[in-house]
């Protein structure tokens, strides 16, 4: 019975971050991986999509180069090329984490639990004094009559052409990528959401000027809408209101979230799920066995790439701030988000100023053209300190960045206006002249 130091099944960004960050440490560790290096995050989520979305930021900017005085002749998508690129990028990067993983033994192979605990992969049993489980998660489907006719996001992936029209159920961080993307190279786009606006749990404002923004785009959305069936993959049917309606398109997109994907013994090695079937941990990541962990979608807490492999630095004694935890929307524009929000601020009880500063007051947007936006911050009156930054418009994402170094640094609202220095003209200005309003 083989023996380790570290046992990691799952070879996602929680996984393989762990798996390399503790051989490094000098541990044996073994990498179980039943399909490809790099999860859904490389080969079916984060880095696919985000390829899509680099080609449809383009696309945008050259229909829209004539509000800088740039005349371009019309413009179109060799989608065969666009998921030629995507392949290629994927692959590369994949090598790349084989080249970190150099010093981890990597099975590819489907792991059991079992009691002891361990491990069983192709007949052999194997033993480690830690074990961690970071299985991830797989498209949820929608809860309707005909819901297995609609394409799920791994499936869209595999699209080989550009439909004319698409139906995507679900307005949260997937559905409105794919909706940003299919809408950018030419195709209908209808989004369906349940909830009264998109982009649940992000803050109310932001979601409502991401929506605005895509409206203008070209996409339409129906929101506080109960899907009840899909037909053939073409047809929708929802109640809205109380009235049933329906709308048809090429193909219909199943955006309604994810589910773990657990590894088979669970139950006989004694650890516990809930409900929904997420593995239960602790603030630790300790699942109700001991010595077996839990990281990542499959725990449910964060489902996001970058939280598993924070949840994997957890397990390893790290000291990492898991309260300060950035989520990025990587539509056209961009849409971040990071701490609480005004929803959250206004159950708390507590006292913030909030600040919402338009991209336009800033002159590195105006003269790129990119003035559509808006930066928010909230701070706890109490004390000064960030207590939450929200943005929509270009760069979004790379703002959010430094509000988070701002946060766990524990810099007040008047030290980031006063005591750090922004280049001009940059979009970064729009952080600190944010937080020079509110302090």
């Amino acid at each position: 019975m083989p023996q380790v130091d570290l046992i990691i099944i799952g070879g996602g960004p929680g996984g393989y971050e762990t798996a390399a960050e503790a051989a490094a440490k000098g541990l044996k560790v073994i990498l179980f991986e039943r399909d490809r290096l790099g999860g859904t995050c490389l080969n079916r989520g984060c880095i696919p999509t985000k390829c899509l979305c680099a080609t449809a930021k383009r696309l945008n900017d050259i229909r829209h180069a004539d509000s800088l005085g740039i005349t371009v002749p019309e413009v179109s998508v060799d989608f065969s090329a666009v998921r030629k690129r995507l392949t290629e990028i994927t692959d590369t990067l994949r090598e790349g984490i084989e080249t970190v993983l150099e010093g981890v033994e990597v099975i590819k192979a489907e792991a059991a639990l079992c009691q002891g605990p361990a491990v069983v992969a192709d007949g052999t049993t194997y033993t480690a004094s830690d074990i961690i489980i970071a299985t991830g998660s797989c498209p949820a489907r929608l809860r309707a009559d005909g819901a297995e006719t609609a394409l799920t996001s791994d499936e869209v992936l595999s699209l080989e052409t550009i439909p004319e029209s698409m139906v995507i159920i679900g307005g949260g961080v997937i559905g409105l990528e794919f909706a940003s993307v299919f809408s950018s190279f030419g195709c209908k786009v209808t989004v369906v959401e349940y909830c009264k606006e998109i982009l649940p749990g992000f803050d109310r404002d932001i979601a409502k000027r991401l929506r605005s923004y895509l409206s203008r785009h070209g996409i339409d959305f129906v929101t506080g809408a109960e899907v009840s069936s899909v037909e053939d993959g073409k047809r929708v049917s929802y109640l809205q209101k109380g009235k049933e309606k329906s709308i048809q398109a090429a193909c219909v997109v199943s955006a309604v979230g994810r589910r773990p994907v657990v590894p088979a013994g669970l139950e006989d090695a004694g650890i516990a799920t809930d409900s929904r079937g997420f593995i239960v941990t602790d603030e630790r990541f300790r699942t109700t066995l001991p010595g077996v962990y839990a990281i990542g979608d499959v725990n449910g807490r964060c489902m996001l790439a970058h939280a598993a492999a924070a949840q994997g630095r957890v397990v390893l004694g790290k000291n990492v701030n898991l309260d300060i935890m950035p989520a990025v929307v990587f539509t056209d524009p961009e849409c971040a988000s990071v701490g609480i929000n005004s929803e959250k601020a206004d159950e708390s009880g507590r006292e913030y100023i909030t600040v919402k500063l338009p991209y336009g007051s800033n002159g590195k947007a105006l003269a790129s053209g990119e003035d559509d936006g808006i930066i928010k911050l909230i701070i706890d009156k109490e004390n000064g300190l960030i207590a939450g930054c929200h943005c929509v418009g270009a760069h979004a994402a790379d703002l959010i960045a430094e509000a988070c170094t701002a946060m766990n640094a524990g810099f007040t609202a008047e030290r980031l206006a006063s005591e750090c220095v922004h280049a001009h003209p940059t979009l970064s200005e729009l952080l600190a002249s944010a937080a020079a309003i509110a302090r």
